[in-house]
């Protein structure tokens, strides 16, 4: 495929570089959500990682923490 009619016909990555960057507000806007919608995945893979590498060692898994026995 010739290179002159791949630049013509544009692409994904054109195409969505043209909208995003069209003005700044649509940028800031696609900038702020991004970060948004990152920290939640980094959060939700931290956390379960986490859990599972402290299976059994979580105050949850703990099956009578602070129960008396019954009289």
């Amino acid at each position: 495929m010739d290179y002159t009619a791949r630049r013509n016909g544009g692409g994904v990555f054109e195409g969505l570089y043209k909208l995003i960057m069209r003005r700044n507000s649509i940028y800031v806007t696609f900038v702020i959500a991004g970060a948004f919608a990152g920290e939640r995945a980094v959060d939700y893979g931290v956390r379960k990682l986490w859990e599972h590498n402290n299976v059994g060692k979580r105050y949850e898994d703990i099956p009578v923490l602070g129960q008396r026995p019954s009289e």
